[in-house]
């Protein structure tokens, strides 16, 4: 929870936003999630419609996910510091996040992969109906994709924003191309674990306005 004077920055921050992006080509739910980007980043280059690219069913899953209790895969702790702990807590999600998984490093070397691709692989059931938010590991997003395109997941939303330069932006250009499940990215090197969280937190208060309406 907020305390008053924490509210107050972030009311203000988010009407700078507003005031200094102007017209933009987002509709009325993309847009709080672009703009939680841009809060977390202070990155108004996220504001070009051209730049943060939206599933036509992303948002709607990923609600309907999260109101339901879906577990949120993540690939490094980074996204789960982000992350909104009331809402966890209100809508009983788990975070799961196999990273630092002991086995992990033996996996990895044995099947020559990055462990951020065997973290993925072995969250497999918690990926399935759920979703999964990947700010850091391009390779992660890649091997989430290579599931999905086996059938063996179905995610119900991909939010795949790896921030980087090896793969990063490819990696995001072949979730943009997906076609079997919905998914948030953006184009670019661009992205983070901060952003990665920021839009699951923006998604969870679109689920609080509605309940609310």
């Amino acid at each position: 929870m907020q305390t008053k004077k924490g509210q107050s920055i972030e009311d203000d921050s988010m009407q700078m936003i507003e005031d200094e992006v102007g017209i933009h080509g987002y509709n009325e739910k993309e847009w709080p999630i672009v703009r939680r980007i841009i809060h977390s980043t202070a990155d108004f280059d996220f504001a070009d419609k051209n730049k943060i690219i939206f599933h036509k069913d992303a948002i709607q899953r990923g609600m309907n996910a999260l109101k339901n209790g879906c577990s949120i895969v993540v690939d490094v702790n980074g996204v789960i510091g982000g992350l909104n702990k009331q809402n966890l807590k209100d809508f009983k999600n788990k975070i799961v996040c196999n990273i630092s998984n002991p086995e992990i490093m033996e996996l990895a070397e044995k099947e020559e992969k990055t462990r951020s691709q065997v973290s993925m692989r072995i969250s497999k059931s918690d990926i399935d109906g759920g979703i999964v938010a990947i700010g850091n590991a391009p390779t992660a997003l890649q091997e989430v994709i290579q599931m999905v395109k086996e059938g063996i997941i179905k995610p119900a939303l991909i939010i795949g924003i790896p921030v980087g330069f090896i793969c990063a932006a490819e990696s995001k250009e072949q979730l943009s191309k997906l076609e079997d499940a919905p998914f948030i990215t953006n184009l670019g090197r661009k992205g983070g674990s901060s952003s990665a969280s920021a839009i699951i937190n923006a998604i969870f208060k679109l689920i609080r306005e509605e309940l609310a309406s």
